[in-house]
């Protein structure tokens, strides 16, 4: 399937998406369509669902008892509830949390975790990979002489960064990214933006932000979420300038959120 607007196909498919913790419902009958290729900014007021929606793209909601999750999530076409086994669908969607939570040793160590879990890489592959995903994630200029210093000592910019290069090294389709520029200065932030620009030649990424200047920045397509509901997506040209719903005017002018 492909996306007549964008002309990539179609990563990410969803279909009358509903969850709910102990009954209390979270996402309410959701479907879009996220094409290959494309950042998709993802707004909204708290307890919109958005955090929910990512965790449930790759399955971190498995980890919540109480959730039940109905409808479908397809990724290539294929059901990630019955057609991957969790942890092989984390590897295909990673995530980076609001957080920065960098592994409690080196540097290098940190890059290299999953794909040490993997078994399959010799040292000179390790390291090749390792200073790739740190270039991807705008880091290797300023640690690639810090690789055997202790990941802690970053700063939080960096940390963020080096979280975003460790998500790289297994090469996965999707990245999620939850709010990861909320506890940072305008430098680290602006660096993490220019990375997401250019990791969607190679990466689908999905953006949830509260920072709706940042999603107009990244975002090629918005989708407005209010109360667990998708009020509804556009390009993000559009939806900046003309949306459709007055919800989605007041939210974006800050009337309201």
């Amino acid at each position: 399937m492909v996306d007549a607007a964008a002309g990539y196909p179609i990563k990410i498919q969803v279909r009358n998406l509903t969850v709910a913790f102990s009954g209390t419902v979270s996402l309410d009958g959701i479907t879009l369509d996220i094409p290959s290729h494309e950042v998709l900014s993802i707004i909204g007021p708290a307890n919109s669902g958005k955090t929910t929606f990512l965790k449930t793209l790759n399955r971190l909601v498995d980890f919540m008892p109480t959730s039940r999750v109905t409808g479908e999530v397809l990724l290539d076409g294929k059901d990630v509830y019955r057609n991957y086994d969790p942890v092989t669908l984390r590897r295909q969607i990673g995530i980076i949390f609001a957080l920065p939570v960098p592994l409690p040793t080196t540097v290098f160590e940190n890059v290299i975790y999953g794909l040490r879990r993997q078994r399959k890489h010799r040292k000179g592959e390790l390291e090749s990979l390792a200073e790739k995903a740190l270039a991807d994630a705008y880091l290797w200029d300023e640690v690639k002489d810090r690789l055997d210093e202790q990941a802690m000592k970053l700063s939080g910019g960096q940390q963020q960064r080096l979280c975003i290069a460790r998500t790289l090294a297994v090469n996965p389709q999707v990245i999620l990214f939850d709010e990861p520029c909320s506890a940072l200065d305008p430098i680290s932030t602006a660096k993490i933006e220019e990375a997401m620009l250019k990791l969607k030649k190679y990466y689908t990424i999905v953006l949830v932000t509260n920072n709706t200047k940042q999603a107009a920045r990244v975002g090629d397509r918005t989708a407005f979420f209010l109360m667990g509901k998708l009020v509804e997506m556009d390009l993000t040209s559009r939806m900046f300038t003309s949306p459709r719903d007055k919800r989605t005017d007041g939210y974006i002018s800050g009337r309201f959120g």
